[in-house]
């Protein structure tokens, strides 16, 4: 990705780099420097930039602090205060990053955004103090931060003191994370090294721009390194989309609008008692066993996995005022088998997740089943870590088969990955509200489970193991699987009876694929009764009161 040329400009055209198009620079401007023809997205100064994302007239200019200029005296037949003034001159920036406060959508935000026409946007002393004095900024007036990153990396003219602003501007993102203050990095063509390396990858939400580039080595270095050619779209955007390194790419003219969704999340954990929805015939939760009637175990298994059920996402498109996915482990991949993301439930931010099968062949192919990945519960347990930083409440949609038993699961750490769930959900710090929407199989499931209150549909189930397996081990035939799912007690009312889940959700006549709109209304309905149950109560409290709830299985007690 480059600039587009401008050698037309005195004829107001420009030529796009990537299809070699002609573009009229008034048209060119109205699409925000996108090529109309084939999208590409050309670079921005970072004044264009915060004029495109911020509201208009709100920008207001963070004063930077003295540094040192040319610590090393460096000259490569030039000496460095000439460069330096020769950027000056040409971008007319003091350095290369522009820090204003401002307001998207009316909520307040600081911006850091970086200017590649300075020298290549390489991060120096300069830069480092501008970034780190924006985040601090951010800290003192609990404001989200936003970093848009356009760098080649550290800059080599300041040698070893260029090397420590990566450690300098990560631990300034460590004391936002520390005060529970949003960060969010939107990564531009291109974005490499030391900037790479630090805060351009240390947001609560990375976003990128369609084919930007990021990387820790250039694709020039790497392939001279090990003599081999790299993949097409080695780095870009997408590549790193598939790999799980960021949670989305989207186009230049809707960043603005997800940017206003994700700041408005900020200090919003308290938005008094929801509503009840307790509407005229609304649903009310069962919590005595009795009042459910006896089906066959084995009729649940089936009603439970048909797949005109309503999935993971359509429930939260019904359920929520808006979501916003979120992808990846930051580590090694995405599981699309599991899905998640932040959202607004009757007004109140929360961070929500849940297993998602599909209804046709091919989605069903797609999310494997709903049987997720390592990457899947890895990006499950970032995105809990991000509630208890913002203090949001978590909603887990149990729905799968149970972990992908898969030999590349084994190789990249299934039961750790799970472990390390169950570990973390014990002490998170915020309300948890679990609901098994239709299969809850086995570890796959509890790791999206272990919350303070538990619910259940009326026609799913719950299990240490599935019938086939059960019976494939203790009857020695898969074919007795309805008679070992009767002796697993794995239906709802069984669940509700052992105190497996605390209430269980009535679906429509038919059950919940007779009935998507239906269904949903009633697990609103619950939802907001177990949320307005557990939002008054203290971390120290929900921590508590979740870790005597597990504690408690098995006990006898009087």
């Amino acid at each position: 990705m480059t600039d587009l040329a401008t050698d037309r400009t005195a004829t107001g055209w420009s030529t796009c780099p990537a299809c070699r198009g002609l573009i009229y620079n008034r048209r060119l401007e109205s699409r925000l420097g996108v090529c109309p023809d084939c999208g590409h997205h050309a670079r921005l100064r970072a004044d264009q930039r915060v004029r495109q994302l911020l509201d208009p007239g709100t920008a207001e200019p963070i004063p930077g602090r003295a540094v040192a200029v040319d610590p090393l005296e460096f000259s490569d037949g030039r000496p460095y205060t000439r460069r330096l003034m020769d950027a000056r001159a040409r971008t007319d920036m003091e350095d290369a990053v522009l820090c204003v406060r401002g307001t998207i959508d009316g909520r307040p935000v600081v911006v850091a955004a970086m200017d590649f026409r300075f020298m290549g946007g390489s991060l120096g002393v300069a830069e480092g103090e501008r970034i780190t004095g924006a985040a601090e900024v951010a800290l003192r007036e609990r404001t989200p931060l936003l970093i848009v990153s356009a760098s080649g990396g550290a800059r080599m003219q300041e040698g070893a003191l260029a090397l420590m602003q990566m450690a300098k501007t990560s631990q300034a993102l460590a004391a936002l994370d520390e005060a529970g203050v949003l960060t969010l990095s939107l990564t531009t063509d291109p974005t490499y090294g030391g900037v790479a390396a630090s805060y351009a990858s240390l947001g609560d939400v990375i976003v990128a721009e369609p084919g930007a580039r990021m990387g820790f080595a250039g694709p020039r270095v790497i392939e001279q390194t090990i003599r081999q050619r790299l993949p097409e779209g080695f780095q870009t955007a997408e590549f790193l989309l598939e790999h799980g390194l960021i949670d989305d790419v989207q186009p230049r003219a809707a960043l603005r609008g997800l940017l206003a969704r994700l700041v408005s999340v900020q200090d919003r954990g308290g938005v008094g008692r929801l509503p009840a929805y307790a509407d005229e015939g609304a649903t009310e939760l069962i919590e005595d066993f009795s009042l459910l009637p006896e089906i066959p175990a084995w009729d649940c298994v089936r009603l439970a996995r048909d797949v005109e059920r309503p999935t993971t996402l359509e429930y939260l498109s019904h359920v929520l005022d808006w979501f916003v996915e979120l992808r990846g482990d930051r580590m090694a991949g995405d599981c699309p088998a599991l899905v998640g993301g932040l959202g607004v439930f009757a007004g109140q931010p929360v961070v929500v997740m849940g297993h998602q099968k599909g209804r046709t062949t091919h989605e069903l192919v797609a999310r494997n089943f709903g049987m997720p990945s390592p990457e899947g519960y890895r990006k499950a347990a970032r995105l809990m870590r991000l509630a208890a930083k913002l203090g949001l409440p978590v909603i887990t949609l149990i729905d799968t088969p149970g972990a992908y038993p898969g030999m590349e699961a084994e190789e990249r750490g299934q039961a750790g990955a799970i472990a390390e769930n169950l570990r973390l959900m014990s002490g998170l710090p915020v309300p948890i509200v679990s609901v098994v929407i239709g299969e809850g199989g086995s570890g796959g499931a509890l790791a999206l489970g272990v919350a303070n209150r538990v619910l259940a549909c009326s026609n799913a189930v719950y299990s240490v193991i599935s019938p086939e397996g059960c019976a494939s081990i203790l009857w020695h035939d898969a074919g007795a699987a309805p008679v070992a799912a009767q002796a697993l007690r794995l239906q709802a009312r069984e669940l509700l009876r052992l105190g497996i889940v605390d209430g269980i959700i009535p679906e429509p006549e038919g059950g919940a694929q007779a009935g998507h709109v239906d269904a949903a209304d009633a697990l609103r309905h619950a939802l907001a009764a177990a949320l307005n149950e557990l939002m008054p109560m203290t971390s120290q409290e929900l921590v508590r009161d979740r870790r005597r709830r597990f504690r408690n299985f098995g006990r006898i007690t009087e």
